[in-house]
């Protein structure tokens, strides 16, 4: 490979030992810091007199310039109130027109998050409510949160499971710091990306990214339409290293192809830091754990049990966009917005003293929706990029919004007028939130036909999700959930089905109506019932939304099977007759067109040096490469699994 011409020689990053006394020349006797300590790739700050460095915040920030670390104040343990009396002194803080919900105490940061119906009246500006008055008396530092309309059970799990190992998270966290700004061992810097799964297909994703200082994996997925483990599972077993030598993983978004492996790691003893964002957390508990119930109502043994799962929240170390964060001592992690779920993130890993810098595409929507915005291309510097090509042929080019929109209405409307149901198989994360949103607005202006709607699975769970975390949404979006008492993922048109005894009324023959229901591919989920019934009525129709993987039952039905196989009630085989219509609208997928994956290259064409692409059928992982060279000169490749690309 050649190499660039060298840049200038840069400055070394300053040691542990440096920055620990940098920190302790620059902040005064009257910020009465007690304690400073590594908070996994954060320095916290402790304080007895939290309003000094509160209202002399410049401080910070010119500190941060000065050691480029991450620094955050906290509160000592001796002046925190107990959590009664805080959470009685902040509800007499709060203004009543603030509508206080519930307070939720962090015991391993001394956060307090505040959930409020009208969070904007608690603010840092807002007038009635001080921020640092209240943390002064209560010696808890304040977040400020959206109540929700519906409570997500899997955010108080989390929440719960989060207090309960409080002591075992700061030691984790501490032990994560130490790692991170150990000094280097070596300085050089080399490259390498080891392909594990999710290259030449779609499904199981994973790489480690390696240096002679880290070794980063990122993704943890299962391939959903495999039939044996040396297909379905991350190919681990090709790395010369052991669970103890990973010093970090780094996960894109929450879907099984990308996370579903991760609980396994934990279970065979992985316990070091997981990084996502916020809502990715939840987003995979819930696939996770859900992933569970589908292989015990199969009569599959789970490859990992609910412990595992909550040992991955424990581990689990969220970051926001935009942040850069030190992940070990010679890569910064920065994640952006990916644009196919909630919270899903590009990875942006700046390497080395300034030397190489790798994207990570994940799965990448470079276009604007209901739900998010298009994804972020703005990198300072990316010389190398991995790029996602489920739609990777000439030929993948999805239609407008506004044409899908009009499909769908007119898909739905012909098959509800002559009396029949739709059955959407449907991812819960994302595309569900995105396909209610379209029903409800399309009902509500009259130009769909009213009918019942009946979503069953996550679904529910899932959007109570979103409204958690309407930070991550479109503007329009997250400005209608944070300033109104409006919830646009709870409509009257919509009934959840809680229970399977429940199902009888949208499979009543007589019943034209609406049906979503998990899983997206039939793979397994409440709506292999529905199929089952819905299948043979030629008046019904089948309206698939998202991609279908090969070798899964969804991609056979929609490839024109008249007749599959199923493990029916009691775990009998069955043959389903497949009569009703079948139809595939393209426009709603998170994923990019190929149109948009040659526009996100070019946006970043100027800073690249290689492009590798994954995630994509080998055809359209070939196709996209070629494309990539012909039309920006730029090297790329489509490597296969178990191959060892040099970067830098």
């Amino acid at each position: 490979m050649q190499r660039r011409q060298q840049s200038p020689p840069r400055e070394p990053p300053p040691s542990s030992q440096s920055i620990m006394a940098t920190i302790l020349q620059s902040i005064p006797k009257d910020a009465n810091v007690t304690k400073i300590e590594y908070e996994g790739p954060r320095i916290a700050l402790y304080t007895n007199t939290p309003r000094f460095l509160m209202e002399n915040s410049e401080r910070i920030s010119r500190l941060v310039n000065v050691i480029k670390k991450r620094i955050v104040i906290r509160t000592t343990d001796s002046i925190r109130k107990p959590e009664d009396e805080a959470r009685k002194m902040i509800a007499q803080c709060v203004p009543e027109e603030a509508g206080l919900q519930g307070t939720i105490f962090d015991t391993a940061t001394g956060e307090v998050s505040i959930e409020a119906k009208r969070p904007w009246l608690l603010q840092r500006n807002a007038k009635e409510f001080d921020h640092t008055d209240v943390t002064e008396k209560i010696g808890w530092r304040l977040r400020i949160r959206k109540s929700t309309t519906i409570q997500s059970r899997t955010v108080q799990m989390i929440n719960a499971t989060l207090k309960q190992s409080s002591a075992e998270r700061s030691r984790q966290l501490k032990q994560v710091g130490d790692e991170i700004f150990r000094p280097r061992l070596s300085q050089r810097t080399e490259v390498t990306l080891h392909t594990l799964g999710g290259f030449g297909q779609v499904g199981r994703s994973c790489m480690l990214l390696s240096t002679p200082e880290s070794k980063i994996l990122l993704d943890c997925g299962i391939n959903p339409g495999a039939r044996s483990p040396m297909d379905a599972y991350p190919r681990l077993d090709s790395l010369a290293m052991t669970l103890d030598d990973l010093d970090a993983v780094v996960i894109g978004h929450a879907h099984l192809d990308h996370t579903g492996f991760l609980p396994v790691l934990c279970k065979y003893g992985y316990r070091g830091p997981i990084y996502c964002t916020e809502p990715t957390l939840p987003m995979m508990n819930l696939i996770q754990l859900d992933a569970i119930k589908v292989a015990s109502a199969q009569g599959r043994l789970p490859i990992y049990s609910e412990r595992d799962v909550k040992q991955v929240m424990r581990q689990a170390i969220t970051l926001p966009y935009g942040t850069v964060t030190d992940i070990s001592p010679d890569i910064k992690l920065v994640l952006a917005n990916a644009g196919h779920i909630l919270g899903s993130a590009l990875c942006h890993f700046h390497i080395g003293n300034g030397e190489h810098n790798f994207v990570y595409s994940g799965d990448l929507k470079f276009g604007k929706s209901i739900l998010f915005e298009a994804a972020d291309y703005r990198f300072p510097r990316a010389e190398t990029l991995l790029i996602e090509s489920t739609y990777g042929l000439r030929e993948d080019v999805q239609p407008s919004r506004q044409e899908v929109e009009s499909a769908f209405i007119n898909a739905v409307n012909n098959t509800l007028a002559d009396g029949g149901k739709v059955l959407i198989p449907i991812p819960a994360v994302g595309r569900a939130q995105e396909i209610m949103m379209v029903i409800d607005h399309y009902m509500k202006s009259g130009e769909m036909v009213e009918a019942p709607v009946f979503t069953e699975g996550m679904i529910s769970e899932a959007s109570a999700i979103h409204e958690s975390y309407p930070e991550y949404l479109a503007r329009e979006l997250k400005q209608k959930i944070l300033e109104t008492d409006d919830n646009p993922f709870d409509s009257e048109y919509f009934t959840n089905i809680e229970h399977s005894d429940d199902r009888d009324e949208p499979l009543r023959e007589d019943s034209p109506c609406i049906i979503l229901a998990t899983s997206g591919m039939l793979e397994g989920g409440p709506v292999l019932e529905y199929f089952r019934n819905i299948a043979p009525g030629k008046n019904n129709k089948m309206l698939f939304v998202s991609y279908q993987v090969n070798g899964t039952m969804g991609r056979r039905v929609l490839d024109g099977s008249r007749q599959v196989t199923m493990v029916g009630r009691g775990g009998k085989v069955e043959v389903v007759n497949i009569d009703c219509s079948v139809e595939k609208l393209d426009g709603f997928s998170g994923h990019s067109d190929y149109n948009q994956l040659m526009a996100f290259v070019q946006r970043l064409r100027p800073k690249l040096r290689r492009v590798l692409v994954n995630h994509g059928e080998r055809k359209k992982s070939e196709n996209l490469a070629t494309s990539i060279r012909r039309s920006f000169r730029l090297p790329a490749h489509n490597p296969q699994i178990q191959e060892s690309i040099r970067l830098f």
